[in-house]
């Protein structure tokens, strides 16, 4: 039992970390065609997010990965139930990725605005789809034991956008953070100027969700039965209202400090109200995958704990060289020479 909490935990915060790492990536590319003026613009954003954008979809893998090894059984009903927003996720992550790096390589005029369409397309789905999948495992998916009874549509119901459309705008508050902290300052103050109209709506939304979640979810159980855990998602708006005062204030390093800690905060608010479910039914909590009656044997948890304690640090100790070693602000000097 100790390690199946164990294994929870994890699942949450590889989640909430791939969230808060790829979320300004997917940001960057659903504002790439709205704040780039010029040939020199669009190299810039794409410089911006080019060293890391690969290293951060590392922690999708190993999310999904985890859900795999740790939970076979919510990993199999998961993309059963959830197959074709995941399958439209995956073919945009894929077009997301051709783009970045076949952009700077084409030749024509044609080619160019080819993949910048699909940069910003395989940007703008993920961002919507991954919230609309996870407020609809926070409501609750129509299954028992004889199977699944929503569709894709079903899945677009009025909560499940509305968590979406947060997903959505944090990313693009996330992206343009990000984005003005390392390209010159002109298509800085522009991509600043966009995450600051977005936040509003990013606060907006926020509030939606935290009140339409004890409507329509159970969330809200485990934290009525241990109120201590309302620390998370009151965390969680402070961090929100202090990404939009350092916004207002042009401090867009600790702006994006505190959206990245948002982002983290907000997602655990779901996976604790969410304990000890992985995918709640809709139908009868009977029907519930737990971390219990969905995960691996003990001995394989086990084993997955040392591994991950051996290699997480790697990877972390690798990611913070990277951004220590990319973390400089991008000159047109640079961009010209290089013919990115």
């Amino acid at each position: 039992m100790e390690f199946q909490i164990i294994w929870f935990v994890l699942w949450g915060l590889l989640w909430a970390v791939y969230f808060a790492l790829d979320g300004f990536d997917l940001g960057a590319g659903i504002l790439y065609p709205f704040i780039s003026k010029s040939e020199i613009d669009k190299r810039a954003v794409l410089h911006a997010i080019g060293p890391v954008w690969n290293g951060n979809e590392v922690w999708l893998i190993t999310a999904g990965g985890a859900t795999f090894a740790a939970f076979p059984t919510t990993y199999a009903y998961m993309f059963s139930y959830l197959y074709t927003p995941l399958l439209i996720i995956l073919f945009a992550l894929i077009f997301r990725g051709v783009a970045v790096e076949l952009r700077g390589k084409s030749t024509s005029e044609g080619m160019k605005k080819f993949w910048d369409f699909w940069l910003f397309v395989g940007s703008f789905i993920p961002a919507l789809l991954f919230g609309v999948a996870f407020g609809n495992i926070f409501k609750g998916l129509p299954f028992d034991d004889s199977g699944y009874y929503g569709t894709f549509f079903s899945l677009l119901n009025p909560y499940g956008l509305l968590v979406g459309l947060l997903f959505l705008f944090t990313f693009i508050v996330h992206g343009g953070l990000w984005v003005s902290l390392r390209v010159p300052e002109e298509l800085a103050n522009r991509a600043l100027s966009i995450a600051k109209k977005f936040w509003f709506l990013q606060a907006i939304t926020a509030v939606l969700f935290f009140v339409f979640t004890a409507l329509f979810t159970n969330l809200y159980d485990n934290f009525i039965k241990m109120p201590i855990w309302f620390i998370v998602p009151a965390l969680a708006l402070v961090c929100l209202l202090l990404t939009g005062s350092y916004i207002m204030k042009n401090k867009n390093g600790s702006a994006f400090l505190f959206s990245f800690l948002f982002i983290i905060a907000l997602v655990f608010s779901g996976v604790i109200g969410l304990y000890p479910n992985l995918i709640p039914s809709s139908i009868d909590p009977k029907y519930n995958l737990t971390i219990f009656n969905s995960s691996s044997s003990p001995y394989t948890l086990k084993v997955m704990t040392i591994v991950v304690i051996i290699f997480v640090p790697i990877v972390l100790l690798y990611q913070a060289w990277t951004y220590k070693t990319f973390m400089y602000k991008i000159t047109e000097e640079e961009l010209k020479e290089e013919g990115y």
